[in-house]
């Protein structure tokens, strides 16, 4: 069995990985608030986390691992999106919901074992809620009801920062009915049209952080324990993976951890909850934050009604560790499009082999060292080993037989006859200007020319366009 090692944020190590129970391995990673298009930068932790999915199913089994990710379907910026539109907000989840499968899956992510809604979570929210309250770890206030952070003297372990520093270095809004600046929401009242549930502080709605607690603890600990092992069940409430976005680290995650280890009677943050913290780092567009006013905001759907394939909007996100910034450049783009237009002509028709590459499990087993296993993946290109190139790239999620929709109209083999015959003809007349033209054309489609004594072979490359061919 692989060894895996996992960059811990929670201890600022890599760790070696060990689950509570090899046949239940539990992970847990927040998903979207559904309200608008996926951007590029939502995509990442998508694409990281389906790695590490992969990888665990292979080392422990597919049926050993369980991996939830959630809709955050209530929230003020949904809210506000029924507002300006008119639309009913059910109406706008589901249509976001529907367009963010759609989108995901075009970059090859498998579902998934569980995707719930907070809505459907809203009992659980109120339960734990109402422990905490109970514990004096929370308190009611004007329809209000906050998490007392100072109750749970842990706060802070994960993003490494004191209260006081936070406090100092922040601007934290001190609300009236706070007792203390840090302090968070868990529940606030519903007003209007804003959606809201029956509570016993009154008609509202739950804070973000609650829900992550409270959908975790019910789908990972709640859900499991007629099948975990005694091991498992001696750590009653904690599970193996939480991940997420660097920018969830603080104050979404911390908050998480300090309010599921209350609701839990748990002192230790590192082993009171989740035990491996995994946090991607921040996306850029051409070495800069992306964002709307710089024009470089883009929607996984934007590039893929471009014609950049989700095949390789994939590579490219794999070619930059995940605990590093990576940068989308249309460079990384054309280069990745190229590699995977060769290697997906070497293994056509190659029934892959029943494992992958050892190369390619160690270095995904190093922590997730993507890089890494695409290198290994050239190599076995390189060695001719186009069987073990299918198998190993699966385990990135590339080269699958459902993702190859992109390579339709490649057929350049009718092309490389036509400028074959045009090279026999101009060897006698002595004239190649016929043969330069056509050349000249495939290049612009994007097509390289490979001319030898053998004969002629063109190769789709990169930005390769086979509307462009036909003209030619």
């Amino acid at each position: 069995m692989a060894r895996i090692r996992l960059r811990n944020t929670m201890t600022r190590k890599v760790d070696d990985f060990v689950p509570l129970d090899e046949r239940n391995v539990r992970m847990y990673v927040c998903g979207p608030t559904v309200y608008d298009r996926a951007h590029l930068g939502n995509a990442r932790p998508v694409v990281v986390f389906d790695v590490l999915f992969r990888l665990l199913r292979h080392v422990y089994g597919e049926a050993a691992v369980t991996y939830v990710r959630n809709f955050t379907d209530v929230d003020d910026k949904i809210n506000a999106k029924a507002a300006e539109t008119g639309r009913p907000i059910r109406d706008i989840t589901d249509e976001t919901i529907q367009w963010y499968h759609a989108d995901m899956d075009a970059l090859g992510a498998l579902r998934p074992t569980a995707e719930p809604r907070a809505t459907e979570w809203i009992p659980a929210m109120v339960a734990m809620i109402e422990g905490l309250i109970a514990g004096g770890h929370a308190y009611a206030a004007q329809g209000h009801v906050l998490f007392r952070v100072r109750s749970f003297a842990a706060y802070g372990a994960l993003s490494g920062r004191s209260v006081d520093d936070m406090i100092a270095g922040a601007r934290v809004e001190v609300a009236p009915y706070k007792e203390d600046p840090m302090d968070f929401v868990l529940w606030k009242p519903s007003t209007g049209g804003q959606p809201g549930w029956e509570s016993p502080w009154g008609f509202g709605r739950p804070g973000w952080h609650i829900e992550c607690s409270a959908m975790s603890d019910g789908l990972l600990w709640e859900a499991m324990q007629d099948r975990l092992s005694p091991q498992a069940l001696a750590a009653p409430h904690v599970f193996d993976i939480h991940g997420g976005g660097i920018d969830l680290q603080f104050p979404h995650h911390e908050n998480e951890v300090a309010q599921s280890c209350c609701a839990h009677g748990a002192s230790d943050p590192a082993t009171g909850f989740a035990r491996y913290w995994l946090h991607n780092e921040m996306l850029l567009v051409e070495g800069r934050k992306m964002s709307k006013s710089l024009g470089n905001f883009f929607t996984v759907r934007e590039l893929l009604d471009k014609g950049i394939p989700g095949e390789v909007i994939r590579y490219v996100f794999l070619m930059t560790h995940y605990s590093r910034p990576m940068d989308w450049t249309a460079e990384k783009a054309r280069e990745a499009e190229g590699v995977l237009r060769r290697w997906r002509g070497l293994v056509e028709g190659i029934e892959p082999s029943t494992s992958p590459a050892p190369a390619v499990l160690e270095a995904l087993a190093d922590d997730l060292n993507t890089a890494g296993a695409l290198a290994a993946l050239h190599g076995l290109a390189s060695a001719g080993d186009h069987a073990g190139l299918k198998a190993s790239a699966g385990m990135l999620g590339l080269l699958g037989d459902g993702m190859g929709e992109w390579l339709a109209g490649a057929d350049l083999a009718p092309l490389a006859g036509r400028l074959a015959g045009l090279r026999a003809q101009a060897m006698v007349a002595k004239d190649f200007s016929a043969v330069d033209a056509m050349k000249a054309a495939l290049i612009a489609a994007g097509v390289e020319v490979r001319m030898s004594k053998a004969g002629v072979e063109l190769v789709p490359g990169a930005g390769f366009d086979a509307e462009k061919l036909k003209d030619i």
